[in-house]
């Protein structure tokens, strides 16, 4: 094998019909998101564009599997495209050991106890989805058993087999109650069993927790180069505003090294984390946070003095207020994170349309994202890219 050159992946046991990882074993970047990357680049004046990789294997923390089945034989997986057929993934290439260990648990726990699983059809059976978050710094797993029962009781025999058979792997477990017939994974509300409130991860040296419901990136190492990279180009002392923070992955980690920051979030889950993170601090460092709760186009007064703004949206992109407002009254540097690059794409073009801002600098983080989302509604996302960083700053004539 040549010097430096990586180690062939082995084939994946569940490919096909599994769906969730087309790129499996494959370091290039998917030649759509390849184009379209290099489209964007040259529209902006950008000779190259780095590319930030992670491991291929075993690299998810973070996972939501369907569940479905005959009583005494349930599957644990992903749906096939375009239907809500089960692919049961056992051996799950690119899940941490533990998620596969736990599915198993949980699948035998489920048989033996005799649960119903759920039938998308007729709406009927108990057991719908699973959900496994993986805390790093213990190597636990925090659980989430999504039921259609308004109550945990039809499953504690399952419990009780679960709790015992992963002993000291077992972070938490949640009940979590889903008896819509939408394609939701997860309803609203979250019952605690047993353990700890939140998984906690750290990141710059700031404490951040993951409340079951919190959104929370998969690829955590890759995850944590991302923020690495956002925070350096944070100036010391800098007043910072952050949109979209969820439960403070990146402004938490900047509160140290900067003069103020105003933090905005609008999902309650996330918040909830936000908030244990914000009750973490010491009195000096609480002082310098403002919390904006609610949608970030009803947030844009926290733009007001600004030194850098940092932006984190959904797939759909910026609030088209906080948008225009960003049009409008340009910071001095804009960090934009982003999971779409279409919306990435739209939105930069926008932001530098009247010449108050430009693109200097674009990093494509890989995180080569299951196709969970997507593929429960029957669909592939339109760019096999997990991750972009856009950093905008005023043309020097306008400084």
């Amino acid at each position: 094998m040549p010097l430096g050159a990586q180690p062939p992946v082995a084939a994946c046991p569940h490919r096909p019909p599994c769906p969730a990882c087309p790129r499996f074993g494959d370091a290039r970047l998917a030649l759509a998101a390849r184009a379209a990357r290099d489209e964007l680049g040259r529209m902006h004046g950008l000779d190259s564009i780095p590319l930030v990789s992670g491991a291929a294997e075993g690299f998810r923390h973070r996972a939501r599997l369907a569940v479905r089945g005959r009583v005494g034989a349930p599957k644990l997986g992903l749906f096939e495209l375009g239907s809500h057929r089960v692919v049961h993934i056992p051996n799950c290439r690119v899940h941490h050991p533990l998620i596969n260990r736990v599915a198993g648990i949980v699948r035998r726990a489920l048989a033996e106890a005799r649960l119903t699983s759920y039938s998308d059809q007729a709406h009927l059976g108990l057991a719908r989805y699973l959900q496994v978050v993986i805390e790093r710094r213990t190597q636990s797993a925090q659980l989430v058993l999504v039921g259609n029962s308004a109550v945990p009781e039809p499953f504690a025999p399952a419990i009780a087999l679960i709790r015992e058979r992963l002993g000291a792997d077992l972070h938490s477990l949640w009940y979590n109650a889903n008896t819509g017939v939408a394609n939701a994974i997860l309803g609203s509300e979250f019952q605690l069993i047993c353990g700890p409130a939140a998984v906690c991860e750290s990141f710059g040296g700031a404490e951040v927790h993951y409340p079951p419901g919190a959104f929370g990136q998969s690829n955590l190492d890759l995850a944590e180069r991302l923020i690495e990279h956002v925070r350096v180009r944070v100036p010391a002392g800098a007043r910072v505003a952050e949109f979209y923070a969820g439960v403070g992955a990146i402004g938490l980690s900047l509160v140290a090294q900067v003069g103020a920051i105003a933090m905005n979030e609008l999902a309650p889950q996330s918040l909830r984390g936000l908030q244990r993170g914000l009750d973490g601090l010491d009195g000096a460092s609480r002082a310098k946070i403002a919390l904006y709760p609610g949608a970030a186009g009803e947030a844009c007064a926290a733009l007001h003095g600004a030194d850098v703004v940092i932006v984190d949206p959904p797939r759909k992109g910026l609030d088209q207020p906080l948008l225009r407002a960003l049009c409008t009254e340009a910071p001095p540097r804009l960090l934009y994170v982003s999971c779409d690059l279409e919306s990435f794409a739209r939105d930069a073009a926008r932001l530098t349309d009247g010449g108050a801002l430009r693109l200097t600098e674009l990093t494509a983080f890989d995180f080569a994202e299951h196709h969970t989302d997507k593929a429960y509604r029957g669909r592939l996302p339109l760019h096999d890219l997990g991750g972009f960083k856009g950093s905008y700053v005023r043309p020097a004539a306008a400084e």
